[in-house]
């Protein structure tokens, strides 16, 4: 009889966390500072949103009040999430193996298997994350809000209409267009503060760099950005529009774009709460199969303090 892989490494308890910590805060707009994290919201935070009215006043001799202060709140609270796998260690393991022997682009190679599977698991919560922080929606199985389905809801939120998707939706010939359309619906008010960032999809900043390129009715030319054409973009350069940097949303939908201060948008977890575990049970011991159950639990969901301080993008269908 074959020898079988046996995994006697647990991931419950002690790194519990550097697993969830992994998997939450790999994905672009959390580990690109794009959003403020919040960890440790076992049930509810509140965040309290402050707004002040006029403030100064003739002077005269007396304590006499001036001014108003609004408080509003608003709340994270987590959505509890999980992850069951049940996967087959035949199915894996020839990769691993040859992982293991140094055929990888891995910046440290798994120890065991155990290692790798969680790497795999982990990699694609993070996916689904970054997907759920801006196009999420609570009421789908697996999923909480994400800033576009809040935004969209908040009559406070300003809303900028977009191109047609039947028509195209953003291309090289009208992402200036566009873009000047957003630009002009920033609130003067944050304009120019720090952390502000337009927020844009893959499709949006695809399209912007091919305009820049010479492809586009900016008024560029053919040659586009310092006469270079194609070649003027090196992909590790800092994109910004009319002096504003532009951060590559990876889970927003195409054809969406987003304005705001990054210390105005949260990602709620109780990442290092005792609500969140990982699980790696080998059944070979238990049940005498080679499958092994992956096992993860966490809770995440985001949400922005002022709506009047977000301009929102949205396509027309």
């Amino acid at each position: 009889m074959a020898t079988t892989t046996s995994i006697t490494t647990s991931y419950a308890g002690e790194f519990t966390g550097k697993i969830i910590s992994a998997a939450l805060l790999s994905g672009k707009t959390i580990n690109n500072g794009g959003i403020t994290v919040k960890p440790n919201v076992k049930y509810k935070e509140v965040i309290k949103v402050l707004s002040v009215g006029d403030l100064s006043a003739n002077a005269t001799c007396d304590f006499s009040p001036t001014g108003s202060v609004t408080q509003v709140e608003r709340y994270l609270t987590p959505k509890q999430l999980q992850v069951n796998l049940q996967l087959c260690k035949n199915d894996f393991r020839s990769d691993w193996e040859a992982i293991s022997m140094g055929y990888s682009s891995f910046d440290v190679l798994p120890k065991n298997f155990a290692d790798y599977l969680v790497g795999l698991v982990a990699d694609k919560v993070a996916q689904e994350i970054e997907q759920n922080i801006w196009s999420g929606a609570v009421g789908v199985n697996g999923k909480f809000d994400g800033l576009q389905t809040l935004a969209t809801a908040d009559a406070t939120v300003i809303d900028v209409s977009g191109v047609s998707i039947g028509a195209g939706g953003i291309t090289a010939s009208n992402v200036i267009t566009e873009l000047n359309k957003i630009v002009n619906a920033i609130p003067d008010t944050i304009y120019g503060s720090e952390g502000l960032n337009i927020y844009l999809p893959k499709n949006f900043v695809k399209a912007y760099i091919s305009a820049l390129g010479g492809f586009g009715a900016s008024g560029l030319g053919a040659n586009g950005t310092d006469g270079k054409g194609t070649q003027w973009y090196n992909s590790g350069s800092d994109l910004n529009f009319l002096g504003i940097p532009i951060f590559v949303a990876e889970g927003m939908t195409a054809n969406w774009a987003m304005v705001a201060k990054s210390d105005n948008l949260f990602f709620g977890t109780g990442l290092l709460s005792d609500e969140n575990e990982v699980k790696v049970l080998d059944q070979s011991e238990i049940t005498g199969s080679q499958n092994v159950n992956v096992i993860m639990r966490y809770s995440a969901c985001t949400n922005y303090g002022i709506g009047s301080e977000i301009v929102l993008y949205t396509p027309v269908a």
